[in-house]
């Protein structure tokens, strides 16, 4: 029986999907051998090559040579998300990254190994859609077909991380595919896992103005689980004016930051100020009024845009813009004939931490843009969530090491883990194709022997 199996890993981050794909078809007793690895991010590959050892390390896949690759038996490959995530302009394969999927499908169609594992974002699920009732857009009806008319068996599923053993909720969705037969991705063994199992303890924590405010209004096991945003809000949420981050407010103060950040998401607004419609407009004083009654609203509302809570702004309109091919763009601009008003200031990112994990719970999924905002209070104070503590919460083995990375490159390696693949799900999911493998490895050793 064939005892080695190759495989080659496109757009590899930092080997999540490797590591997953080794770790299963070890314990089958396979061999693996990475024949050929690419990435194009500086950092990932300085990382990469910390941890592994490399047959061929390429970077970008558009200018490898299918001839040139040496005949393998898996294709592993978390292709870009960019264009199907909710945090991009989710333009598909409009997008440039979004065509990199048919440099997957070009290597699988020209090599023909056994199977694949792919990994994308949930966003491609019905990304694109025909009809508002569809299970799935037409990107990954394109996808799926592509597979299939290459000669794929192929199954794809959503898999939530959390169900994986690993404190974190993040759903990815699953393409498997065989020459020979679909892989089951249901009735995996479910196990859980909350912060606290994998959290580190006696950290340096941060001492700021930020962190001092939000320790003098609430008790470090008060702020388990809370997010810090001023333009959102709910029972789980923490505005500066909540913490005089940018200087004392009133109760009245108070009051109508709370009516304000509400009101001015009310679509009615727009057809008064005589704009389209947008996602937070500034409202005049005279609009304010209307549900917010004080005989000093002028002078709590201007104090409040001296201090930092509020702008004072000209609504904005949508103007189209001619790009240098004479098509044109939509965007945003100041409208100066309309009136200003009062808006919130500060967006999701504004702030030192934008959500304090709750260390009795799991994380929420860790996202490149906003990984090193996530607090953790570590003996009574706050700190950021560690490089070890990221690793765990996508399943990273303790000897895997990011080390390489120095103290001013962390925020590189959160954009990495923010991008990487939970290891125990790869793994899981490679078991079933293994399994596959073996069975119709020994049933075609079998055959030669009659």
């Amino acid at each position: 029986m064939k005892n080695k199996v190759k495989f080659i890993d496109l757009f590899a981050g930092i080997g999540g999907l490797r590591l997953g794909f080794e770790q299963a078809f070890m314990e089958l007793g396979f061999e693996t051998e990475c024949v050929l690895t690419s990435e194009i991010k500086p950092h990932a590959i300085k990382v990469l090559e910390n941890n592994f050892t490399h047959k061929n390390l390429v970077g970008d896949v558009r200018e490898v040579n299918s001839d040139d690759i040496e005949d393998f038996d898996f294709l592993l490959a978390g292709f870009p998300c960019q264009a199907f995530s909710t945090a991009g302009k989710q333009l598909g394969f409009l997008d440039t990254r979004g065509t990199l999927f048919f440099e997957v499908e070009r290597i699988l169609r020209d090599k023909q190994p056994y199977g694949f594992i792919l990994e994308n974002v949930e966003g491609l699920i019905k990304h694109d859609l025909e009809k508002k009732g569809d299970k799935i857009g037409r990107t990954l009806n394109t996808i799926l077909r592509s597979l299939e008319n290459i000669g794929y068996e192929v199954t794809w599923q959503l898999l939530d991380s959390k169900d994986f053993g690993v404190a974190q909720s993040r759903k990815r969705v699953i393409i498997v595919g065989t020459h020979n037969v679909k892989i089951n991705l249901n009735n995996f063994n479910v196990r859980t896992c909350i912060f606290n199992d994998i959290m580190e303890r006696g950290l340096p924590t941060i001492e700021s103005h930020f962190t001092r405010c939000l320790l003098s209004h609430y008790k470090p096991e008060q702020l388990y689980g809370k997010a810090i945003k001023d333009k959102r809000g709910g029972k789980n949420n923490i505005h500066s004016w909540d913490i005089e981050l940018k200087g004392s407010v009133s109760k009245e103060q108070k009051e109508v930051l709370e009516l304000l950040f509400k009101q001015r998401r009310q679509k009615h607004w727009a057809d008064k100020i005589g704009i389209k419609w947008m996602d937070g407009m500034p409202l005049t004083h005279e609009q304010i009024e209307t549900f917010y009654s004080h005989p000093k609203l002028k002078e709590l509302l201007d104090d409040l845009v001296d201090k930092g809570y509020l702008k004072f702004e000209h609504p904005k309109g949508i103007v189209k813009i001619q790009n240098e091919d004479d098509t044109f763009r939509e965007c945003r601009e100041p409208d100066l004939t309309k009136p200003k008003g009062y808006n919130i200031v500060a967006g999701k990112l504004s702030f030192e931490f934008t959500k304090i994990i709750d260390v009795n719970d799991i994380t929420p999924t860790l996202v490149a843009m906003d990984v090193s905002k996530l607090g953790v209070v570590d003996d009574n104070k706050i700190r950021m969530l560690s490089i070890r503590e990221g690793l765990r919460l996508f399943g990273y083995p303790e000897k895997y090491n990011m080390d390489i990375l120095d103290s001013n490159e962390k925020s590189k390696a959160f954009d990495l883990l923010g991008n990487t693949v939970v290891v125990p799900v790869v793994k899981d999911v490679a078991i079933k194709v293994a399994e596959m493998y073996y069975k119709s490895i020994f049933n075609s050793v079998e055959v030669c022997n009659l």
